[in-house]
């Protein structure tokens, strides 16, 4: 009793000081910094007004933004969103508004860094004998990946479902190789808030990753015995089903139509909203989510089919060591269901990056197998000419500025961006960063050590200090800053009365940071008609359109009658410059980059938009759209 005791005490210190580091990494690479820019145009900033609406008017069961039903998401990411939103002082503290819809995405990622290492450690795999270097180095390999690194500090859905359902996942397979009491449960009640947070697929995906595991473990039984999917499966229902069903009494067919039929169904059976990608759109995300250590990611589905391997040859395996087989499961499922898809999106790849993270944290046990020593070894030369490639293109930032390389990045909406980059030094500090871990990778190849891949990963936290950090301000200051200054401006110099227009770009941010309903437009003809016509009839929750010639004498005395003949619009330059809105003769009011803020007078625009129904052109705004309602 008494020579046990110290060393359980000695292991949980450590495995404590070692979850203390991915913490401390963990806030670095997803808090640092969360709130210091504004949301990026174009989903994110309808998340967050969505939340907000929800913290303001107390309605938490029907997301709303700009004033109409947003049904493309479960609430789980509102929800979470507007708790914060709602805390005391937080537009103080939160000026920009972004820490508080950011936050869900930072801390989904932060957690499954710390839940990743936590059982690495706990359950090390078979011929791993440094189970706290290799826990550290599968969390970073999860921080870092070029993805997470990304959706972490974006305000949508997907790292949510991302840490909902790896923690879903991982608890599953904890129950399958050590049972204990109702430990089954958690799982499902996590399950149970992935549903919540983006539907059905997180059923699906649970679904095929426990079946293809069972089916390569060859205990179908067992698992079933020990994770007991029916009452599971009630108790995830229990959780997620109850939103679903209020929701659908409440808003009825839309709900259902846009939903089940437009977000799920006709997502995965066709393309919508353009995003149509090859059928090996995702074997290439998968190159680039793991960079630049892919070649050790694919060193890890490796060893999880040796260990099938010695599974088929009767070799004895613990359960214990099925981690490798269960993340290769894991990660294939995405793959093909997501393959299967016709709308393909490159955040659809993150639910797999926690599975990617196990499989590369164990590729060096590799180094420690004669029969994959030497596949390893070209696995980590691969890597470490992943970073050198990547250093020399850093580096050659020094010529591109003589050839006039950036300057053809000519994107209207981030004006003097390549300029910006090269002036700022941040290609140089990251050309620094990667340079030191392809040192490191080169020296650790001579002399190799135990978690020597720590190595390769500490200078890429500095990457995304000196590099990632900095262009996101870059590119906040160019593309997001004139938005916010426009919006201002339309707040302050808005009348009682006057609606808030945008044409042309269309910038839920507008919406976002002025607070109000604002009408969207394209820049066509048809679309100068439909603005008309909706200024004149439209409904939206807390706006209404008004027709210029029904005022009463009560309005007119209080000098509404005037205010209502006009309109704010905020319009990009290209647009400004169509015939059809430019004979508008419009009363400028700012400019701020590409965008101008107008005052516009109503009369003027109707009497256009009378002579473009003349020429054939008629509204169609009325026209249901699945993706809005």
């Amino acid at each position: 009793m008494e020579s046990t005791e110290p060393k359980v005490i000695v292991q949980r210190k450590a495995r404590l000081r070692g979850l203390c580091l991915i913490l401390f990494v963990g806030l670095v690479l997803c808090f640092w910094q969360l709130g210091s820019t504004g949301l990026v145009d174009e989903t994110p900033p309808k998340f967050a007004s969505a939340a907000r609406g929800m913290s303001v008017t107390g309605d938490w069961l029907t997301p709303r933004a700009n004033g109409i039903p947003r049904f493309d998401k479960p609430p789980l990411i509102y929800w979470f969103m507007g708790l914060v939103y709602s805390m005391p002082g937080q537009e103080t503290w939160d000026p920009l508004g972004t820490w508080a819809a950011r936050f869900p995405s930072a801390f989904s990622s932060l957690l499954v860094m710390l839940f990743l290492g936590d059982t690495v450690m706990r359950w090390p795999q078979k011929n791993e004998v440094f189970p706290r270097r290799t826990g550290i180095i599968t969390a970073l390999a999860f921080g870092l990946s070029p993805l997470v690194l990304i959706w972490s500090r974006i305000a949508v859905s997907d790292a949510l479902l991302c840490s909902t359902l790896a923690i879903s996942m991982i608890l599953q397979w904890r129950c399958y190789v050590r049972p204990s009491g109702s430990s089954w449960v958690y799982a499902w009640i996590v399950l149970g808030f992935a549903v919540l947070t983006k539907g059905p697929v997180a059923l699906v995906l649970m679904g095929m990753t426990l079946l293809m595991f069972a089916l390569a473990q060859g205990e179908f039984s067992l698992l079933c015995n020990r994770l007991r999917p029916i009452p599971g499966l009630l108790i995830t229902a229990l959780i997620s089903l109850p939103w679903y069903l209020l929701e659908l009494v409440a808003e009825g067919q839309p709900f259902w139509d846009s939903f089940f039929g437009y977000h799920n169904f006709q997502r995965f059976t066709s393309v919508v909203n353009s995003h149509q990608e090859p059928w090996w759109f995702f074997g290439l995300i998968l190159v680039i989510a793991s960079l630049p250590f892919t070649p050790l990611l694919l060193q890890g589905i490796a060893n999880a089919f040796l260990s099938l391997r010695y599974k088929a040859e009767n070799i004895n395996l613990k359960r214990e060591d099925s981690l490798l087989i269960f993340a290769a499961c894991w990660l294939i499922c995405v793959f093909l269901l997501f393959t299967c898809a016709g709308t393909k999106l490159p955040s659809y790849w993150l639910p797999a990056t926690p599975a990617a993270a196990i499989l590369i944290g164990y590729a060096e046990s590799s180094s420690r197998k004669n029969e994959t020593k030497t596949f390893f070894l070209f696995a980590w030369i691969a890597s470490i000419c992943l970073l050198i490639l990547i250093a020399s293109l850093m580096w050659s930032s020094l010529i591109w500025e003589r050839v006039g390389f950036l300057e053809q990045i000519n994107d209207p909406e981030i004006p003097g961006f390549g300029q910006e980059i090269i002036s700022s030094g941040i290609l140089i500090r990251a050309a620094i960063c990667f340079t030191v871990s392809s040192c490191f990778g080169v020296i650790l190849f001579l002399r190799p050590k135990p978690g020597q891949l720590l190595a390769l990963q500490g200078p890429l936290v500095f990457f995304n200090l000196l590099f990632l950090l900095p262009m996101f301000g870059i590119v906040d200051r160019l593309r997001q800053l004139p938005l916010r200054q426009a919006s201002a401006l339309l707040v302050s110099a808005q009348k009682p009365g006057e609606a808030l227009i945008m044409v042309g770009i269309n910038k839920p941010s507008v919406h976002f940071y002025t607070e109000q309903v604002v009408l969207y437009e394209g820049n066509t003809p048809r679309n100068l008609v439909n603005l008309t016509d909706r200024l004149g009839f439209e409904k939206r929750q807390g706006w209404s359109g008004e027709l210029i010639e029904k005022r009463n004498l009560f309005d007119f005395l209080l000098g509404r009658e005037r205010a209502n003949t006009t309109a704010l619009m905020l319009i990009d330059k290209k647009t400004s410059e169509l015939r059809h809105w430019s004979d508008l003769r419009p009363d400028v009011l700012g400019e701020f980059g590409i965008y101008r803020v107008w005052r516009i007078d109503r009369r003027r625009l109707e009497s256009r938009a009378n002579q473009l129904i003349n020429d054939g052109h008629k509204p169609n705004w009325r026209l249901p759209k699945p993706e809005r309602f």
